[in-house]
């Protein structure tokens, strides 16, 4: 196998279960996992303001990888089938 392929493959997956997480850690209506954690490590609206942004942050890290990855995949396969030698 192409080492290219073997390390896009891999930031593919990393990033995608990436996303994953991080989407569900992001609140709804004040009710999400991040506020329960929030809510015990802050105890002010100063800190839940702070763990959103780099919930965001890291969220928009993890998507951007994810599309860099899929978009080089998809050039260096676009007929989508890798053939074995």
């Amino acid at each position: 196998m192409n080492p290219l392929l073997i390390i896009m493959l891999i930031l593919l997956i990393v990033s995608g279960l990436g996303l994953i997480v991080f989407i569900l850690l992001h609140s709804g209506k004040g009710t999400g996992i991040s506020d329960m954690i929030a809510s015990s490590v802050y105890s002010t609206q100063t800190g839940t303001s702070i763990v959103e942004k780099n919930l965001d942050r890291i969220t928009i890290i993890f998507a951007i990888i994810f599309l860099v990855s899929l978009i080089i995949l998809m050039f260096v396969y676009p007929q989508g089938t890798i053939a074995q030698n």
